[in-house]
């Protein structure tokens, strides 16, 4: 699975967050092109099922060459909205739907293809064998060239995986919630060289104030200084030292947090420096 080491979370460009013109869609893709963020993380969802559609248009306008660009879309979830007749929040994973749902996302971004597709969320009502079957046949039709899950399990992920290959999974994954790297899913990814992204990455630190948060601005004002970075590209830079290769999603829209993120991909924390945020996350040394 071949995407640029940071990549753009576009959730919030719609009708979910900043509610991009076409001319800022497409000013926001050139942005992120030149500075070296190629891949751009959709979901059908997005926008209440409106993003899409919206970037694709921008896609269109920019003039962009489709290879200078990896799109990544998900299915599955079901939402209660204007766009869909939903009676409640829901989970799909039909052969139908699946092929359905790809080739909508295909027609909203105005390509042939998508690099990356992703079941966004697990089902407990997932059929291995069906669901099999949908990607194969969307792979060998050219529509999808990886496929992969979302917020999958080691085990779950070992339920599709032994059906058909995926070669990611994009999960949580921060220095606030560092679940991953203790319940198998980073050590699973990094056996099979399967290709960790995860989703807010920056955690909960600049968004509640709490004992844990306070712990780790302390010890982020000290490298901070050290490495002349940013706090948050101190904090993607822990991520991205991790053997696993995990690529951060980030949802900023703001073009200087961006260009911020990009000098994680130049820091390489020292060994210690890298433990000692690990323990101002947990409140506790390492046992």
């Amino acid at each position: 699975m071949s995407t640029s080491k940071i990549i753009i979370g576009c959730m919030s460009w719609g009708k979910w967050g900043k509610q991009f013109s076409t001319k800022e869609q497409v000013d926001m893709i050139q942005f992120c092109i030149e500075n070296g963020n190629s891949t751009f993380d959709h979901a059908d969802i997005y926008g209440d099922y409106s993003t899409e559609a919206q970037f694709g248009k921008a896609f269109l306008e920019s003039g962009i060459k489709r290879e200078e660009i990896q799109l990544i879309s998900k299915c599955g979830i079901q939402l209660v909205g204007e766009a869909r007749d939903n009676k409640l929040k829901h989970y799909n994973y039909s052969k139908e739907y699946i092929i359905w749902s790809v080739e909508q996302s295909l027609i909203n971004l105005k390509t042939d293809y998508l690099d990356t597709f992703l079941l966004h969320r697990p089902s407990p009502l997932m059929q291995p064998n069906e669901i099999a079957e949908a990607i194969s046949e969307l792979q060998k039709s050219g529509k999808i060239i990886n496929f992969g899950v979302s917020n999958f399990t080691p085990s779950q992920v070992d339920l599709i995986a032994d059906k058909i290959d995926v070669s990611g999974n994009q999960i949580e994954f921060s220095l606030t919630n560092h679940i991953a790297m203790h319940n198998g899913s980073l050590d699973q990814m990094l056996q099979k060289s399967m290709q960790p992204m995860c989703w807010s990455p920056l955690g909960s630190i600049f968004r509640h104030e709490t004992p844990q948060s306070l712990r780790i601005k302390e010890i982020l004002n000290v490298l901070s200084e050290k490495y002349a970075v940013s706090d948050d590209a101190l904090l993607l830079a822990w991520i991205l030292k991790h053997p696993a290769k995990v690529s951060p999603v980030i949802g900023t829209t703001n073009k200087e947090r961006i260009l911020n993120a990009n000098k994680a991909l130049e820091i390489n924390l020292d060994l210690e420096d890298w433990f000692l945020l690990l323990e101002a996350s947990k409140g506790e040394e390492m046992p």
